[in-house]
């Protein structure tokens, strides 16, 4: 994991960033629920009014709801209030203070309002235990009325209805008496003692007690809208106000959040593309450095999968990951917070919840992770026989093999299908599950919390807002879910990646290069020695020979013999295993791989040629070749008359790889490309193979009388081509077994008889018999 990370570095300001923007777009997350809640409990069920203090009030009801304070709170409640005459209205205070006064006189004011409105059958059942050692008195009550009661206590009672609910949410009317004013007449009369006073608060706080916090604040605010509404204020309209703050809160968070989510997304999107930027650079720069020997570790498909495929997972995976992957802990960390000070007391709901998601992620990602291992090296697969059957099509058809590669593909196919599909079964089996958490977590939660509900201990609000944290939590984990179904791929793209750029060439860059002052192209090879990584036997065994300039060499033998190898030493696409090869004295290896290559025209075994133009392709190795440079380069070449017949002439243009050009075309040009570069060394690897005898005789005639001061050094299959070579170096099985010229080899060296007697006659050879045997007696020597 840390290899698919590794790579936000260079963009940690821009982490930093989103980090900080997701924590603003978590908090405006988690503040909408708690403003559903307060719009369901405040208002709505509490008409839009927060605390037990009403705003304005009688001075009537302001005397009255001291009657059953105590010293203290009477300071506290007379503090609280201002004004002369009939009204009183409540001074301004903070929210915390406010906050502290429906703590401190929330007994006093539910008393009074308890008193306020006593059922008709409470307050004659309280009259008859205060009568209980006078069964004549009780027995009286029972049949006068309220009124009458009042005026024998001297006091005027006047009965009112009032509508309520009973348990089943049916509305019935009850018949209540206001028994304040006798409570009052009591109380000058000396008979209402602090004892009584103390008793009926501790018989209400032993009610309260069984009453959960919630319903016990939402009676102290039905006392206060019950005040403002006598003192002439409003309630519809503060109702209204108050909802209408809270969802244009609701809204103003909502439009931030949005945002802050497009600035997040925005920034995620610009990391990811940078990232995926950076690492086709770094894996395009890295393979640029591979000799031949990490290319040949590194099949061509599996380094565009990795350059393509592989890099793509990594971007997006990277994008979605600083999109989602770092707010759900965030989001989940915050909902558990709030989910705490909800104080509902069911936090074990989302633990289980939690639990139970962690464990079935587990068990999924188990099974699925060794997949995802296999499924990019399955991608590779396709990719290498795709590969293969496009670029060989020409072939397959000529030999009717279109029906077994297509079965070959379609295996490959079939095997990447199978894992795809196994995935993908295994994952769409998650989120299912997830949804059926997610849903019994719900019912689990309405379940649980209407019992507190009934209980007095919760809101429906709060029960509301519980749900909404909840469903954030869970869905903070499904977040963390779905990236663990790209994850582990990802993963091990990154892997993949980070073997390319870890993989570092056999091919070094000297640490204090040498340079060379005056090149003229000298090139030695002094007991060279070379074997392939992972090879048991050397390709090639103590070579030894000296190429110089205005001289020709030629190298020629069997197939598989290392002469292509040879040559490609030369400009270190391979290095030496043993012994040194010198340009004008210096290793090569000493030199800079751009002075080196810079001297060196190669025309490698198969040409290739760019997509663009001819003269692109000749300007390929000297930019700044002028047109005449280029013309002339073709003209050695034998190119220059086909050139000439095109249309555009060499503006014309070049399909990817050549394809619109013969293959002798194509040959002609990868020469005239080398030729146009002005090299000291051209290094032609079997590079005329594909001309004709008539073209190959000009070519090379062309060459000899242009490129006087140039070493040459000519890989041939035909001994026509090397006739006339200063020097002949014949391999066998990697090692040097004749050198010298035609007419010496000829005489001294089987090997180079053999070659040549398959392609000519001993007459054109000008060979007797005699000369034979004695060139087979000094081989054998």
């Amino acid at each position: 994991m840390g290899k698919l990370f590794k790579n936000l570095k260079p963009y940690w300001k821009s982490v930093l960033v989103i980090v900080v923007l997701l924590v603003v777009q978590a908090f405006c997350d988690l503040s909408l629920p708690q403003y559903t809640s307060d719009i369901i409990d405040t208002g709505i069920q509490n008409s839009g009014v927060e605390h037990i203090l009403p705003e304005k009030i009688t001075a009537e009801e302001f005397q009255n709801a001291q009657l059953f304070m105590t010293a203290d709170e009477q300071k506290t409640w007379q503090d609280a209030y201002s004004g002369d005459g009939d009204l009183l209205d409540r001074n301004d205070f903070s929210k915390k203070d406010l906050e502290q006064f429906d703590s401190d006189l929330i007994v006093p004011i539910l008393l009074n309002y308890q008193m306020s409105m006593m059922s008709e059958d409470g307050f004659r059942e309280m009259l008859m235990q205060q009568q209980q050692g006078n069964p004549q008195a009780a027995e009286q009550l029972k049949t006068m009325s309220i009124a009458d009661i009042g005026k024998s206590m001297g006091v005027t009672l006047t009965p009112f209805e009032r509508t309520e609910e009973d348990d089943d949410g049916n509305e019935t009317t009850v018949t209540c008496v206001d028994v304040r004013p006798l409570f009052a007449a009591m109380q000058e009369a000396g008979q209402f003692t602090e004892e009584t006073r103390s008793e009926m608060r501790s018989q209400l706080e032993t009610m309260l007690d069984t009453m959960g916090e919630s319903l016990v604040q939402s009676m102290g605010i039905a006392y206060a809208v019950q005040c403002d509404q006598a003192a002439g204020l409003d309630t519809d309209k503060i109702q209204t106000n108050y909802l209408w703050a809270a969802g244009g809160k609701m809204i103003a968070i909502a439009f931030a959040m949005m945002a802050v989510t497009i600035c997040v997304s925005y920034v995620a999107a610009r990391v990811g593309a940078g990232v995926g930027r950076d690492l086709r650079k770094k894996v395009f720069s890295r393979v640029m450095q591979f000799s031949n020997a990490e290319m040949d570790q590194f099949s061509t498909a599996s380094l565009i999968t990795r350059s393509t495929n592989d890099i793509q997972q990594v971007q997006m995976v990277t994008a979605i990951f600083l999109r989602m992957l770092l707010y759900a802990p965030i989001l989940g960390i915050g909902g558990i917070l709030k989910v705490v000070n909800t104080g509902a007391g069911m936090g074990w709901v989302i633990a289980l919840a939690v639990l139970v998601i962690l464990g079935i992620v587990g068990v999924l990602m188990s099974i699925a992770m060794p997949k995802f291992k296999k499924m990019q090296t399955l991608v590779d697969r396709v990719n290498l026989v795709s590969r293969e059957i496009l670029t060989g099509l020409s072939v397959i058809r000529a030999f009717g093999r279109e029906k077994t590669e297509e079965k070959r593909f379609d295996t490959a196919n079939q095997n990447l299908t199978k894992t795809n599909l196994f995935v993908n079964r295994v994952m769409t089996f998650m989120m299912p599950v997830m949804m059926l958490i997610m849903y019994s977590l719900t019912i689990l939660i309405v379940w649980v919390a209407a019992h507190r509900i009934d209980g007095g201990s919760m809101q429906v609000g709060s029960m509301t807002a519980f749900i909404t944290y909840a469903m954030m939590i869970v869905m903070s984990f499904l977040m963390l879910t779905m990236m663990s179904v790209m994850l582990p791929r990802a993963s091990v793209a990154a892997g993949r990646i980070d073997e390319v750029l870890q993989t570092k060439t056999s091919v070094q860059e000297p640490t204090a290069p040498q340079h060379l002052a005056q090149p003229t192209g000298v090139l030695t090879f002094d007991h060279v020695s070379f074997r392939y990584p992972h090879a048991e036997e050397d390709a090639l065994s103590d070579l030894s020979f000296t190429a110089e300039p205005g001289k020709t060499t030629a190298i020629i033998g069997s197939t598989g013999c290392g002469k292509s190898t040879l040559v490609n030493l030369i400009p270190r696409l391979y290095d030496a295993t043993s012994g040194k090869i010198t340009l004008d004295g210096v290793e090569i290896q000493d030199l800079s791989l751009e002075e080196l290559r810079q001297q060196i025209g190669f025309v490698p075994q198969k040409g290739v040629l760019f997509s663009g133009t001819i003269a692109s392709n000749l300007r390929f190795g000297n930019p700044t070749a002028t047109d005449a440079e280029i013309q002339q380069a073709a003209e050695i070449a034998q190119a220059s008359d086909f050139i000439e017949e095109k249309h555009d002439r060499y503006e014309s243009t070049i399909a990817q790889g050549g394809s619109n050009v013969s293959g002798g075309q194509k040959q002609r040009l990868t020469i005239a490309r080398a030729i146009a570069k002005h090299p000291k060394i051209f290094v032609f690897d079997d590079s005329f193979s594909a001309l004709d005898l008539k073209t190959d005789a000009a070519l090379r005639k062309a060459l000899q009388e242009q490129v006087q001061n140039s070493t040459m050094i000519i890989v041939a299959q035909r001994i026509s081509t090397i006739l006339h070579a200063d020097q002949i170096l014949v391999l066998e099985n990697g090692s040097i077994v004749g050198k010298g010229t035609h007419e010496e080899l000829l005489h001294n060296c089987t090997v180079y008889q053999q070659i040549a007697k398959s392609q000519l006659s001993a007459e054109e050879l000008g060979l007797s018999e005699s000369d034979t045997e004695e060139g087979a007696m000094n081989d054998g020597e």
